[in-house]
C-alpha cells in the first residue's frame, strides 16, 4: 500500500504548530496550489490541492489531530487501532469548506472531508473551477484595484455585457479572490504598494534611520495604511531590528480585529562627514565604540 504524506509537512508546520500558524499555513498553501494558478499542469495541481485540504480538515479538528498524533494515517483506516477510525462526528470545519450533500454519500469515503475544488467558493462565493453538472457555469472577469482600495474595501462601476453595475468589494480582500455576483464571477487583482508590503493580514514596511538616533535613541514617525504614528527607538538598536505595531495591520475579511504591522529599521550610515565629524568618529573608534 502506498504510504502517505505526514500532514504537517504537507502544510509546511511542526507538529506543536497553533491553531492559527496551522490556518495560516493553509490558507497560504490552497491560494498557491488552486488549479486555477496551474492551468499548465492542472492535474498535479489538483492533486496537490487535495492534499492539503485533507491535511487542514483533520489538523484543524482538534479531536481528529489529537488521533492522528497518537496514530498516524492509521487513525482513519479501519482496522488501525484507533476506535474512531470509523470516522468523527462532526466535520472539521474551515475558512474555506463546501461539504458534500447530494445522496448523503461521502466521495472521501469515512473522513468527511469537504470538496476541495470548492475552497474559494465558500470563502468568496465564487465559483466551482471545473464546472461540471453540479454548477451552471457564469461568466467571469478580472479587475485590478489598487492596494488601499483592497485594505480598505471600494465600490466600483463595472460594464458587464455592455450593462453598467454597481459592486462592492469587501476590505481585507486577497489577491487572486474571486467573488460571486451571482450572474458572474469577478477575479481580483491588487497592484503592489510602493511602501507596503502585505502577508495575510499583516503589514510590512522598512524605514531608515539615522546613525545619531540609533546610537541615541528618540522617535520617529512611521506611516501605516491608516495613519502616520510616533515608534520609540531605544539607544543603540541595530539595522535589521524588527518593531511590531499591534492592530496595525488590514481588517481580517471574516471576522473582527486586524491584524499587525511590522516595522523594519535600517540605520542609515552618512556616506559624507565633515572634519568635526571624523574626528568624533576616530575618538570612538580609538575607544573600540
Amino acid at each position: 500500500m502506498a504510504t502517505k504524506t505526514d500532514y504537517y509537512d504537507i502544510l509546511g508546520v511542526s507538529k506543536g504548530a497553533s491553531a492559527d500558524e496551522i490556518k495560516k499555513a493553509y490558507r497560504k498553501q490552497a491560494l498557491e496550489w488552486h488549479p486555477d494558478r496551474h492551468k499548465d499542469d492542472k492535474e498535479a495541481a489538483e492533486k496537490r490541492f487535495k492534499e492539503i485540504n485533507e491535511a487542514y480538515q483533520i489538523l484543524s479538528n482538534p479531536q481528529k489531530k489529537t488521533a492522528y498524533d497518537n496514530y498516524g494515517h492509521d487513525a482513519f483506516t479501519p482496522g488501525g487501532g484507533n476506535p474512531f477510525a470509523g470516522g468523527f462526528p462532526g466535520g472539521g470545519g474551515g475558512p474555506f469548506t463546501y461539504t458534500y450533500t447530494s445522496g448523503g454519500e461521502n466521495p472521501f469515503g469515512n473522513m468527511d472531508f469537504s470538496d476541495p475544488f470548492d475552497i474559494f467558493e465558500s470563502f468568496f462565493g465564487g465559483g466551482n473551477p471545473f464546472g461540471g453538472a453540479r454548477r451552471q457555469q457564469v461568466p467571469r472577469y478580472s479587475i485590478n484595484i489598487d492596494f488601499m482600495e483592497a485594505v480598505k474595501g471600494v465600490s466600483k462601476e463595472v460594464s458587464i455585457g455592455g450593462k453598467k453595475r454597481k459592486i462592492k468589494i469587501p476590505a481585507g480582500i486577497y489577491e487572486g479572490a474571486r467573488i460571486s455576483f451571482g450572474d458572474f464571477t469577478l477575479s481580483v487583482n491588487i497592484k503592489p504598494h510602493k511602501l507596503f508590503e502585505r502577508q495575510d493580514d499583516d503589514i510590512y514596511i522598512s524605514i531608515g534611520i539615522p546613525f545619531s538616533l540609533a546610537v541615541l535613541g528618540g522617535e520617529v514617525k512611521v506611516p501605516t495604511i491608516e495613519d502616520e504614528i510616533k515608534i520609540r527607538i531605544r539607544p543603540g538598536i541595530q539595522s535589521g531590528t524588527m518593531m511590531r505595531l499591534r492592530e496595525q495591520g488590514v481588517s481580517h475579511l471574516h471576522g473582527r480585529g486586524k491584524g499587525d504591522q511590522y516595522v523594519r529599521i535600517n540605520v542609515v550610515i552618512p556616506e559624507k562627514l565633515n572634519h568635526d565629524q571624523k574626528n568624533l568618529v576616530e575618538e570612538m573608534k580609538e575607544e573600540g565604540l
